[in-house]
């Protein structure tokens, strides 16, 4: 996958109508919006093409919409979050076909510096579907140049991430990637593709399942592989240790010890907890007190639950994360949302926010424990997208990157 891809600062927009899929997959209660990072992540791309006198279409996803169109996941609190941020009238187009009549005169209407935002594209069923065809087809005719900014969906062939870039490039416009994008490609894809050494690779989260892949495709490429979280206790029961009642993937047990025999073969480092922190069973509701005991990772009773790292094993992760080069991290090392079972989590955190390393954090939970343990300000980088982000992790291509232009 070529990662050397047009980005907005390599397309003329003057005069021109640009549609812009954005990331607007913004949280909800009761009608307004309660996280508006996505919106404010957004704004330099948007921005840029105004300046340069672009006019400029906007379009993003929201929710699932699993019972068809729907107000409760409609973008119009979007479309006014928008507004003031931007200090100007974003024209949004309520009509639930996304692309008919009201958003073909909304477009026509415009002039160089106004904005369109187009209504939540899985109202058009078949955004998600192979069918996609007339969908890309309408969504292109609406402009002269397309800018992709949606990391969070480029791993989805849909109509406004892939389909729309071949019809647009049939007519001679150009398809580019926004700035968001661009930071992911930079700081992710490099990662993995051409990393500075040393290069530790952290993962964790609930089920090696989830990760079979991505810890595959990392251990050819990064020096020291550390396993954490729920996941590790398949490793930990693959290497003979009694694990008690913690949490585990029969069905891979032989996987990780292929994974073990792999690390060995390629002479790279493989860090599994050496001490566990456990408790009698998982805490309910998730942030109820908890009393925990700190044991040697092959000492679990079985009627003990492990649900984050121990001391020792913090130490060590911490160790390994020192004197690396760049660091990527997906998955947290524990019950993060209870904070007795969030040392392990911080540990790590902490130990990422004072090397002096590239840190990456692999979006979805681990971004979320970061942000919400306060060291974001201190990684060089926070994914914006979970799903799309371990596809990276796992070397696939993403659609949505694919489907660019490249320089």
């Amino acid at each position: 996958m070529s990662l050397n891809k047009k980005s907005v600062d390599d397309i003329n927009v003057k005069g021109k109508r640009v549609l812009v899929r954005c990331d607007f997959n913004v949280p909800l209660k009761n009608g307004e919006i309660t996280d508006e990072t996505r919106i404010v992540a957004a704004l330099p791309t948007i921005n840029k093409l105004l300046n340069d006198g672009g006019k400029v279409i906007l379009c993003s996803h929201l929710g699932k919409v699993k019972n068809g169109p729907n107000e409760g996941e409609s973008l119009a609190p979007v479309a006014k979050r928008l507004s003031e941020k931007l200090g100007k009238e974003v024209n949004f187009v309520a009509d639930y076909n996304v692309t008919g009549a009201d958003a073909t005169a909304a477009v026509a209407a415009m002039n160089e510096g106004d904005v369109v935002l187009l209504q939540n594209t899985r109202f058009r069923g078949s955004e998600e579907t192979k069918n996609g065809e007339a969908f890309s087809k309408e969504l292109a005719d609406l402009c002269d140049a397309y800018v992709c900014d949606a990391f969070g969906s480029s791993h989805r062939a849909h109509a406004s991430v892939a389909g729309v870039t071949d019809v647009v490039r049939a007519k001679g416009g150009e398809c580019a990637v926004g700035y968001l994008m661009q930071k992911e490609i930079d700081f992710l894809g490099n990662a993995v593709e051409n990393p500075v050494r040393p290069f530790v690779a952290i993962l964790g989260g609930a089920k090696v399942a989830d990760k079979l892949n991505v810890i595959n495709n990392l251990l050819e490429k990064c020096d020291t592989l550390i396993i954490g979280g729920g996941m590790a206790f398949t490793f930990l029961k693959a290497k003979g240790y009694e694990i008690g009642k913690s949490l585990v993937d029969n069905e891979k047990l032989d996987y990780c010890k292929e994974m073990m025999a792999k690390a060995e073969s390629l002479g790279k480092q493989l860090l599994l907890p050496i001490d566990t922190t456990i408790a009698a069973g998982f805490p309910n509701p998730i942030d109820a007190e908890i009393e925990v005991s700190v044991v040697d990772a092959d000492k679990i009773p079985a009627d003990m639950e492990g649900l984050d790292i121990g001391t020792k094993t913090a130490e060590l992760f911490a160790d390994a994360v020192k004197n690396a080069k760049t660091v990527v991290w997906n998955g947290p090392m524990g019950v993060f949302e209870n904070p007795t079972l969030a040392k392990g989590t911080i540990s790590v955190a902490k130990a990422l926010a004072e090397t002096d390393a590239t840190t990456i954090i692999g979006g979805g939970d681990s971004a979320a424990a970061v942000n919400q343990l306060g060291f974001a300000d201190k990684m060089s980088h926070i994914s914006t997208g979970g799903g799309a982000s371990l596809e990276f992790l796992e070397g696939k291509e993403l659609p949505g990157v694919v489907a660019a232009d490249d320089k």
